[in-house]
């Protein structure tokens, strides 16, 4: 086994190390990221029904992620197809303002969709369980794709921005539902690094959605409807896998008090006959839950108990959309255009490229490194990265070899991104918390982080018009924040059963330095947890 993933990271090799540039290259990226997970999962000797099950939900992240990258390439071919739907309707060509305001809300209306329906995650895992919910959310992938892939035909851009909403529904679930099922499903030793590969699908998804958007394959003016309707492949195939992948036994257990079924899928997950020792373990996670109320919403920032880590499970999300990794991407474009690239959007390509490569690089470094340590590099990382960014382009015009300096900055962000605050935040929620307030918390914390996306999307660039190439020392000083209050404040997880991770928030802990940095949320009685560093 050791010679084959050696074989294939010679192949990756072949392909140019430096290739940002070349198309093949992002293919051999996607081989080794596969080939990388596959190595793994002998290595940890992970079952074929663990492999199958996480496999068959990340599906959902992987169109979460392609739904993100795929309206960025095509944005022109689409606008003039809006143009002529307009024409054909009214006989004259579509005002400006009209189509930026039809475009924009193509754009933003999938993260509305998200907002919207990652507030309903905990009612619909806690409903339909997280298989069947995960199986009926395919439903709004269908329809939303199918809406998309006809719109062109029928003549009606109200069927593409209805198709984005609808699709944005479906990722909003599933952003909560996939990491909340392989969480529960994954044994400790490895649910940093099963977890990690929910964020490695996404950034799959776009680097597919990328190089497929290229106007050699599926970006021209007569194939952009399959482009965008090809969302539905995955669908169909996660709809044909769900049956053969076992309810979570944690959900079955403690909350739906079937003994007997847990058991068995605790057999199919682990292939072991005796599973003991890890029910005894839910038993006991059952016996505290049955002796707290049921958790709602409004109940996790009522209670003390729950109050500490659900905000820092929102501020968690707020670090990874408040990052400026969507800044990042917008200035790339024009940042490799003035570097003298030929084909910028290669250059773009070639981020996905990082992005996927480095989502590996933190899914073998998670259950080595820690999540708290791995968020803290990567935020340290991303504020360094972007004090350079704020400096090159400020120089840009007076020092033309700036702009490589802008290049090799936004790849060491885009890089630091991934290693931390890309993956970490989605599953260290689920972390958290003990299966009773587990889908209350996954649904605010989704919501969370589809807010922010959205406010992002929609206020970036009048900020970026205002401030010029400083805008970046905004997200600097974001990042500064977000990673004092990850050293005071977030607690490490590596190792520790569910249980022992709510215990941290049971009774007021002295934080490791002694410092009580953040004296203002001390006296709200919001965040009293202990930092735990290993």
């Amino acid at each position: 086994m050791l010679y084959y993933f050696y074989f294939c990271t010679y192949i990756f090799t072949q392909g140019d190390v430096f290739f940002f540039f070349d198309r093949r290259s992002s293919l051999y990226t996607i081989l080794f990221a596969l080939n990388a997970v596959f190595f793994l999962v002998f290595l940890q000797t992970v079952t074929g029904t663990l492999a199958l099950s996480v496999f068959t939900a990340v599906l959902g992240s992987l169109q979460f992620g392609y739904n993100i990258g795929v309206i960025n390439a095509p944005q022109k071919i689409i606008e003039q197809d809006y143009n002529e739907t307009w024409v054909h309707r009214y006989g004259e060509s579509i005002p400006t303002g009209t189509l930026t305001s039809l475009w924009s809300l193509s754009v933003a209306i999938f993260s509305i969709g998200g907002m919207l329906s990652s507030s309903c995650v905990g009612f619909a895992s806690e409903w339909l369980g997280r298989r069947k919910a995960m199986l009926i959310n395919n439903l709004f992938a269908f329809i939303g794709g199918s809406l998309m892939g006809m719109s062109k035909i029928c003549r009606s851009f109200e069927m593409m921005i209805l198709g984005r909403f609808i699709i944005g529904a479906y990722c909003g679930l599933a952003s909560g539902l996939t990491p909340m099922y392989v969480g529960e499903i994954a044994p400790t030793s490895l649910r940093g690094a099963l977890g990690t590969l929910h964020q490695l699908a996404i950034v799959t998804g776009i680097l597919i959605a990328q190089i497929l958007g290229l106007e050699a394959l599926l970006g021209s003016e007569e194939l952009w409807p399959v482009l965008m309707g090809v969302t539905v492949v995955p669908t169909v195939l996660q709809m044909a896998l769900l049956p053969f992948c076992p309810e979570s036994p944690r959900f079955l257990y403690i909350v739906r008090c079937q003994e007997h079924h847990a058991k068995s899928g605790l057999r199919r997950l682990t292939g072991r006959l005796e599973v003991g020792d890890m029910l005894a373990e839910m038993k006991e996670e059952k016996r505290r839950m049955d002796m707290e109320r049921k958790v709602s919403i409004l109940e996790l920032f009522r209670s003390p108990l729950y109050r500490q880590p659900i905000i820092i499970s929102i501020l968690l999300q707020l670090s990874q959309q408040l990052s400026g990794i969507n800044a990042i991407f917008y200035y790339s474009t024009s940042i490799f255009m003035k570097a003298g690239v030929q084909s910028p959007v290669y250059a773009t390509i070639g981020a996905g490229v990082v992005n996927c490569a480095f989502t590996v690089v933190s899914l073998f470094l998670v259950e080595r490194m820690g999540r708290r340590t791995l968020h803290m590099l990567g935020l340290g990382g991303m504020c360094i990265c972007a004090i350079i960014m704020t400096m090159a382009l400020a120089l840009l015009d007076s020092v033309p070899w700036m702009s490589y300096i802008s290049m090799l900055a936004i790849y060491a962000f885009v890089g630091f991104f991934e290693v931390g605050p890309g993956p970490i935040p989605w599953f260290f929620v689920a972390e958290l918390f003990s299966q009773g307030p587990r889908p209350a918390a996954m649904a605010v914390a989704g919501c969370s982080n589809w807010t922010a996306n959205f406010i992002v999307g929609m206020g970036f660039q009048y900020v970026a018009d205002l401030c010029g190439p400083y805008v970046f020392l905004i997200f600097a000083f974001l990042l500064l924040f977000f990673l004092i209050f990850t050293f005071f404040r977030v607690p490490e997880t590596r190792g520790k059963t569910f249980d022992q991770i709510a215990a941290n928030f049971q009774s007021p802990g002295k934080n490791s330095s002694g410092v009580q940095f953040f004296s203002v949320f001390t006296k709200l009685g919001t965040l009293r947890v202990e930092s735990n560093t290993e």
